[in-house]
């Protein structure tokens, strides 16, 4: 394809030099000169491009043969390889059966040796002592991995050392420590601090439970601190307890568990804030009802004590119900009974719902408010078998916090609904002795009225 091309080209070039010389051209035979002289030219080049590409190709060959005489020599080297490699591995073989031969029961021996430096490597890591000792995690690792090779035996001294580790974690399992350890606050601040080990269980500082992150080797502030007050005073006491002295400590023996549900469990204003809109219904209502309930229970105190006291005095008195009655009764002596006793039945009904006012309410409060926490109960349910059907079951957690968030309704509903019947039946019994006394004393005055227009005719 490129001599073609290059034979074309030329042949233009002939065509376009033959046409400029037709133009200085005098005549034809002038003309057939040059165009003779043009192709003479034409032939040496072409002869000596061809010359070209016969040596191009000579030497191609050359680098093909050069190329073929190294890629035989590279198998020629190739087989010698894989000759010494097979021979190796035979000595290899025979080698590592002559060691196993000359180790004999130390085998197992270095064997169980790696297992305990591996299972104290991560019980290490994880232990609250490591705060103190961080450079034996390297020693183990190095330990573990020498044993795992195959190739070196540990020596007297490593072995030594890996028992006196695991001496030293036992004995500070017993050890309540005080030391100084860098602390990384809430905010992030990296603060040296002093604190306490109590064992392999818990590390402390004034007032704070700490924790020890295994992933990045620091010391942490809890986010959050336990609720019960006793635990965090106890922290500061063991702070601040001298040698020797005996305190009360909240221990974790779980090694983290027990702390955790304590941090995790949600205070008041959490779970009310789990109840959700349902939630401040309900104890909007409970508020709303103990308020009412108050205002009763003191109103109706008062009133009974007033009554009480009436009831000792002969002098009727605005102040109380049962004064209010006996003026009706004053004020209507020259009736006759059916007369009196109508209108000291009015007065009482005049009375009464002063007596019973919001006694009602109270009782439709106790009604209705473990039914809101039903409601709750039951839209929460419907949004956690929602997400059941969006996740599946595979997350437990998922189930149980949707489904104590749905139950917080129905507890909000009872701590409502509990109170207000008690409060009611308090309430409403007292309402109902104050009119009894009225109902007794209203039926003794027309009783003692209609004996005395009985006799008054007789005498």
């Amino acid at each position: 394809m490129i001599a073609i091309r290059t034979v074309a080209c030329a042949m233009l070039g002939l065509a376009l030099n033959v046409s400029a010389q037709a133009q200085e051209a005098l005549s034809l035979d002038q003309l057939l000169d040059l165009v003779e002289q043009g192709a003479v030219r034409d032939n040496e080049e072409m002869r000596a491009r061809e010359a070209a590409f016969r040596e191009a190709r000579g030497q191609q060959q050359r680098l093909l043969e050069q190329a073929n005489a190294e890629k035989a020599a590279e198998e020629r080297r190739s087989q010698r390889l894989e000759n010494s490699y097979g021979e190796n591995e035979r000595r290899i073989a025979a080698l590592k059966q002559t060691r196993d031969e000359r180790l004999g029961a130390l085998k197992e021996l270095f064997g169980v040796t790696q297992q305990v430096a591996g299972d104290a490597r991560s019980k290490f890591e994880s232990s609250v002592t490591n705060v103190q000792y961080p450079d034996r995690s390297q020693f183990l690792t190095e330990l573990v991995d020498k044993l795992g090779s195959g190739i070196e035996l540990p020596s007297v001294e490593e072995m030594e050392r890996l028992w006196w580790e695991l001496q030293r974690e036992m004995t500070e399992s017993s050890k309540v420590v005080r030391f100084n350890a860098d602390v990384i606050s809430l905010d992030g601040q990296r603060e040296p601090t002093e604190v306490v080990r109590v064992g392999l269980f818990n590390i402390v500082s004034d007032g704070k439970y700490l924790t020890y992150r295994q992933e990045t080797g620091n010391v942490t502030e809890l986010g959050r601190q336990p609720e019960q007050g006793r635990f965090t005073s106890s922290t500061a006491d063991i702070v601040g307890a001298a040698p020797g002295e005996v305190v009360r400590f909240g221990l974790d023996p779980t090694l983290g568990g027990v702390l955790n549900s304590l941090v995790g469990r949600p205070n008041l204003m959490e779970r009310i804030q789990q109840g959700a809109l349902v939630g401040y219904l309900i104890i909007a209502l409970g508020i709303i009802g103990l308020l009412i309930s108050l205002e009763r229970l003191v109103t109706l105190t008062l009133a009974s004590r007033k009554v009480t006291a009436q009831l000792k005095s002969d002098t009727p008195s605005d102040d109380n119900a049962l004064g209010r009655v006996l003026k009706v009764y004053h004020g209507n002596k020259d009736l006759d009974t059916e007369t009196l006793e109508l209108k000291l039945g009015e007065a009482i009904f005049k009375e009464t719902p002063k007596l019973n006012r919001a006694l009602l309410f109270i009782q439709i409060i106790s009604v209705v408010a473990p039914l809101m926490g039903l409601l709750g109960t039951v839209t929460g349910m419907i949004k956690t078998f929602q997400a059941i059907t969006l996740y599946g079951t595979g997350d437990p957690k998922l189930m149980a916090g949707g489904i104590s968030q749905a139950l917080v309704t129905t507890v909000l509903g009872l701590s409502v609904a509990i109170p207000m019947v008690l409060l009611h039946t308090v309430v409403s019994g007292r309402s109902r002795r104050i009119v009894q006394i009225l109902q007794e004393q209203s039926t003794g005055i027309v009783a003692e009225h209609a004996e005395a227009q009985q006799k008054a005719p007789a005498a």
